[in-house]
């Protein structure tokens, strides 16, 4: 049985997932265009918390308040205690990893593929007086270079979906936790059967892999050793969030276009209005916690 009491549907092969690129692809779409996906974290939003009923009130405050309480939802379902070590899987730009070694007074080791990034988490860890107690890396999950058994827990928020090969990326989690250790994870997954186009549009604008059933996530995270402990449904704030992009990117299109250049930005324009629908009616997202 399943975190959710019924019993999973068959995985789909692994053929019948579009792999996602390379970690090198992955790192360079967030030096690119990294910064103008968030300016405190670059997780999907908590427009919606999961014990209310959705409502798209409060949405002036977009995606920086959503991306903050999202981090505070992890923060309190990860009880990090002092002297603990958490291994944060896709790091981002450091503020989760900053906030939470700010509350609980454990350590944080965060590792992406974006060079960018490492730069930009120690420019925050230092700015925070935290610099001892965290430390930011170049690295790949699906190779981590930590020996078995070093964390106490790990965050793999948003990252997963960006693994060319997602089971391995788990079994490597797994390891280097030491027993009893939680993973809180997040991850897109797919529900019916999307046009192609809307398929290949999140695809590109995510630079993700195709999302596997809900049914095959869980069953590859026992597959590597985990057991669920409990399953959030926050599908509503990934539909809330395709919408903000679409309203972000009309808004600063001009700014996207200096950055990056025209034929970025017209791609993107392109790719909003499959991507949106995709959101809205294929995309489910979940927070899971399981445990070693």
């Amino acid at each position: 049985m399943s975190a959710t009491g019924r019993t999973p549907k068959t995985r789909p092969s692994a053929a019948a997932r579009r792999a996602a690129p390379p970690p090198e692809e992955v790192g360079a779409m967030y030096d690119r265009m990294g910064e103008l996906l968030g300016s405190t974290a670059l997780h999907v939003g908590l427009y919606v918390p999961p014990d209310s009923p959705p409502s798209v009130a409060g949405l002036p405050e977009l995606a920086d308040l959503a991306q903050d309480r999202q981090t505070d939802h992890l923060l309190d379902h990860t009880g990090l205690g002092p002297g603990e070590h958490l291994l944060d899987i896709g790091c981002g730009t450091g503020g989760p990893a900053v906030r939470l070694a700010g509350r609980g007074g454990g350590r944080v080791t965060g590792i992406t593929v974006s060079r960018v990034q490492v730069e930009r988490c120690r420019e925050r860890a230092r700015a925070a007086g935290l610099a001892d107690r965290l430390d930011f890396r170049h690295g790949d999950a699906m190779d981590l270079e930590f020996d078995d058994e070093v964390f106490d827990a790990a965050w793999a928020i948003d990252s997963l979906t960006h693994m060319r090969d997602r089971p391995r990326a788990l079994r490597e989690a797994h390891r280097v936790l030491r027993p009893g250790g939680r993973l809180l994870l997040t991850e897109f997954t797919l529900r019916g059967t999307p046009p192609e186009a809307e398929l290949a549009a999140f695809t590109e604008m995510w630079s993700a892999g195709a999302p596997s059933s809900l049914s095959g996530l869980l069953a590859e995270t026992e597959e590597a050793g985990f057991h669920a402990v409990r399953l959030w449904d926050l599908t509503a704030n990934m539909r809330i969030s395709g919408e903000v992009m679409g309203a972000l990117f009309a808004d600063r299109r001009a700014e996207i276009e200096a950055r990056c250049g025209a034929e970025t930005a017209r791609r993107t324009g392109e790719l909003l209005v499959p991507f949106r629908a995709f959101c809205r009616g294929h995309l489910e997202y979940h927070l899971m916690l399981v445990r070693k």
